[in-house]
Order: structure tokens, then C-alpha cells, then sequence
């Protein structure tokens, strides 16, 4: 069985950031990731731009230059792939993680963590699993059928086609309009009266205008109430109201893998946030030696942490492993 000082789990940026750190202490450490590198990037919409500037995603102190101020998707991967590499990162991918439990009699505090693959052991843990792995459900009839995803790649598939969008944030105008401007017909269901606040300042009026010229077609205040293999069922504030439908893409948000914590021991708050127990000078949990970071320390408020505001984290972790201040690389 490998034992390390540390074992990070979950291979995204925050992930990668505190593998960096670890290293730089001079801790023997694993990175451990379910999927591809950097896997819930690979995941983001093949034509996104992210929000933030290239310097505010950057990691480990390595420069991130990009074409324009806001990098696209591409870019991101090549940068965070370089840096794994040219870092050379310890880093084990498509290998899940089953069960993290403390090893009983331990002169120290030791971890068995268990994975699709092998068993390892560890004096700490840090969980960076982010939140993008697991969509909200809409619960309604044929949402199984394979005419259905809550992940979009690209517009030229549904070009010439009826496609449904479901949401109202960056993911679903993106995919309206892209789409749209390959030729599909689109119409988005929308729960909220608006398209919404945070959508990126130079998409919104862009889906704004093509709405309100009748290009793009919205139903407000409505969701989807069935779906079938040649239509959709849209309960609107005027009732039922059944489309023709080829595809419908469902950009519902996503979840953290908050049972996972729970089944590991680490408690989370009562109400509907359901926000980790952690100290916010070190990043540890209820549980000694288990530490959280990045986006998942919000619990289910996903939209309070990102790449840039939670780079910090992996700065914080390592100097309470190590007990030696660090410089923070992301002041």
C-alpha cells in the first residue's frame, strides 16, 4: 500500500494548485482525479470564455497568457496541462475515490483511502472536488430519453434541428445562441420572469435582443412538464403548452458531491445550503487532517467561490500542514 504525506483529491485547478504548493513544501503527495485532467474544464462548453482574465486563473506562479484579457476554454486546458507537466505533477487519472476512514491504533493520524483502482495511506486529505460532476435533475417524464443532456459541447450538432434550452445563466444562453446561430430553432423555458443577473455582461443583451425580436423564442415563469420522443409538454403561466422538439438541453446547474463528505464524517450545516464544517484560517474540517478546497466549501451556494477567489486555499492548507508561513501567491 502507498502511504504519502498528502493526498488531494480532485484534479482541477484548485487541485493542481495545491499539489503545487505540496510540492514546493517538499511533501510526498498523490493528486487523485476521477477523470481527465482538469475534467470539469474538459466538460465546459467547447467555445466558452471564461469570466475572469488570464492572470486570475493562474496557479503555482506560472504565467498564463492568453490571446485576449478572458481566455477561452482551449486555452485553459493547454495552460493548466502545460503546467501539470512541465511541474511534473504527481497526478493519477480516471481513478475514483470510494471511501477515505481513519486507520484505528495509528501512532499518528492516518488515512486509508480507498479507489477504483488501489488503497493508499496518508496523514492528510484534502477534497477539491469541485461541483460540476453532478446536474440538477428536472424530474419530469422522458428526461432519460437519449434526446436529452445537461452538459453542451458544441452548436454544429444541432444545426437545422428544434432544440429546447432549459435555463436562464451563462451555460443556457451560450448554448441558445450558439446554436441558434448554426441554424437550429431554438426555444428556452425559463423558471425565473428574466434572463439571469449573472449572465456574462456581453452575452446578455445578446439573448436579450435575440428574444425580444422573436429569433430566439422564451417562455417565462414556465419549465418543462414532459418530454417525448418528437415533443416537449412547457407548463407555462397559461397553462400547458405542447413544441415539436428534436433535442432538448438541459443547463439546469450542477451539485457537489456533498454525500461524499457526509459519508466520510464531515458535517454540514442544517438548512438547504448544506455548507461544510471548515476553518477559514486553515481549510480543516471537523475532521483532523481533512481539509477542503476550492468551490465545494460553499456547500450548494456554488456561485460564492471560483478559481480566482479560491486559489488562497491551497496556501492556507499547506502552511497549517507544514506549520511555516508561506508566501501567498495570490494576495
Amino acid at each position: 500500500m502507498q502511504q504519502y504525506d498528502l493526498i488531494i483529491i480532485g484534479g482541477g485547478p484548485i487541485g493542481l494548485a495545491c499539489g503545487l504548493e505540496a510540492q514546493q513544501a517538499g511533501l510526498n503527495y498523490v493528486i487523485i482525479e476521477k477523470g481527465c485532467l482538469v475534467n470539469s474544464l474538459y466538460n465546459y462548453p467547447s467555445n466558452m470564455t471564461f469570466f475572469s482574465t488570464s492572470e486570475r486563473l493562474e496557479i503555482g506562479n506560472v504565467p498564463f497568457v492568453s490571446n485576449n484579457a478572458k481566455p477561452t476554454r482551449s486555452e485553459a486546458l493547454e495552460y493548466y496541462r502545460r503546467v501539470a507537466i512541465h511541474r511534473k505533477l504527481n497526478i493519477q487519472l480516471f481513478e475514483t475515490v470510494e471511501e477515505i476512514k481513519a486507520v484505528e491504533g495509528a501512532e499518528n493520524i492516518l488515512y486509508e483511502v480507498a479507489t477504483s483502482k488501489k488503497n493508499y495511506q496518508a496523514n492528510h486529505i484534502i477534497i477539491a472536488t469541485g461541483f460540476y460532476d453532478i446536474p440538477y435533475l428536472m424530474n419530469v417524464e422522458g428526461e432519460n430519453l437519449p434526446k436529452v443532456t445537461h452538459y453542451y459541447e458544441e452548436p454544429h450538432f444541432y444545426a437545422l434541428q428544434k432544440v429546447a434550452v432549459v435555463g436562464a445563466n451563462n451555460s443556457a444562453v451560450d448554448a441558445a445562441l450558439e446554436t441558434w446561430r448554426k441554424g437550429a430553432e431554438v426555444t428556452m423555458i425559463i423558471r425565473q420572469n428574466e434572463i439571469g443577473s449573472r449572465v456574462k455582461y456581453w452575452a446578455k443583451p445578446d439573448i436579450e435582443n435575440r428574444i425580444k425580436e422573436g429569433s430566439i423564442k422564451a417562455y417565462f415563469e414556465s419549465e418543462v412538464a414532459a418530454i417525448r420522443p418528437f415533443e416537449i409538454d412547457i407548463k407555462t403561466p397559461e397553462g400547458i403548452v405542447t413544441i415539436e422538439n428534436d433535442y432538448v438541453i438541459a443547463m439546469t446547474g450542477y451539485q457537489p458531491n456533498l454525500d461524499f463528505l457526509r459519508k466520510i464524517g464531515v458535517t454540514l450545516s442544517a438548512d438547504e445550503v448544506m455548507k461544510p464544517t471548515y476553518s477559514e484560517e486553515s481549510q480543516e474540517t471537523n475532521l483532523p487532517n481533512v481539509y477542503l478546497a476550492g468551490v465545494i466549501c460553499g456547500g450548494m451556494n456554488t456561485h460564492s467561490l471560483f478559481i480566482e477567489n479560491s486559489r488562497v486555499h491551497a496556501t492556507k492548507i499547506i502552511q497549517k500542514i507544514t506549520g511555516k508561513t508561506l508566501e501567498n501567491l495570490y494576495a
